[in-house]
């Protein structure tokens, strides 16, 4: 079993991820809490937590692990300092510890930062070239406005979509838990929307024509 460690694992779409790991049969997952509140809720699902703030030093947070998830926000409010320097202090963490596979849970428009959300695209897209240039192996999914709807276990993937749309985020978690596997989207960056391929055929087909 490969330990991921999940940052952002309290929120909406990183709970989905802990759940999918936590039922996988290859992955245990370790999540990133800020609070010590927050301990007894994973605690009681036989989860491992590491207490990490993206603010803060996170150095420690990637002892013993395989693998890394990065699913935080700031929702907005801090983007710099937890969007940006967060993901890269968790590169950088990971680096050090010579982690297996970097997973980026970006978004649809980071690689032209524009509009009303031009300073959060501009974080991301600062994030992913980081990570671009870290040297560790990496998958970076960008899928557009997220929905707290059903999952279909169906998307739409390219490189660049060249269209707008929403997407379930039990579907993004799926494709990120899905992209923590080394032969997909090895070093490579692509964007999702709902569609009509299956997640499992969309992520590998993709690798096939990268």
């Amino acid at each position: 079993m490969e330990k991921i460690l999940v940052a952002g694992a309290t929120g909406t779409t990183g709970r989905k991820i802990i759940t999918l790991l936590k039922n996988s049969s290859n992955y245990a997952p370790v999540a990133m809490i800020r609070k010590d509140s927050q301990k007894k809720d994973f605690e009681q699902q036989g989860i491992e937590t590491v207490m990490g703030n993206l603010t803060e030093d996170i150095s420690h947070t990637t002892k013993g692990i395989d693998k890394v998830i990065f699913a935080a926000g700031s929702g907005g409010s801090d983007v710099v300092n937890v969007d940006q320097e967060g993901a890269k202090k968790l590169i950088d963490a990971s680096k050090k510890e010579r982690i297996s596979k970097f997973v980026m849970l970006s978004s649809m428009g980071a690689d032209q930062p524009q509009g009303e959300l031009k300073e959060y695209l501009q974080a991301k897209q600062n994030a992913d070239q980081y990570l671009d240039i870290s040297g560790l192996t990496f998958s970076i999914v960008r899928p557009g406005s997220l929905t707290n709807e059903e999952g279909t276990g169906k998307i739409q993937l390219e490189q660049k979509l060249n269209q707008q749309g929403s997407i379930p985020r039990q579907d993004v978690a799926r494709t990120l838990v899905k992209s923590l596997d080394m032969n997909v989207a090895k070093n490579q960056a692509f964007e999702i929307l709902s569609g009509e391929n299956k997640i499992e055929n969309a992520v590998e087909e993709f690798q096939v024509r990268s």
